[in-house]
């Protein structure tokens, strides 16, 4: 998995731990959610294309 692959991970389980914390203290936000799930299909796609590009 290249470096760029490992940090868009790192950001999405960063987004999700923080979705979770804001929403235990403060309550649900349907956006917040939705920019999260949004952040995990680009996340899923960048990781299925890492291991198919050509140089």
């Amino acid at each position: 998995m290249p470096g760029s692959a490992k940090a868009m991970a790192g950001c999405t389980v960063g987004g999700l731990v923080l979705a979770t914390a804001y929403t235990v203290a403060l309550g649900g936000n349907g956006w917040l959610w939705f920019a999260w799930v949004v952040l995990g299909l680009v996340t899923l796609g960048v990781l299925a294309t890492s291991g198919t590009r050509r140089v």
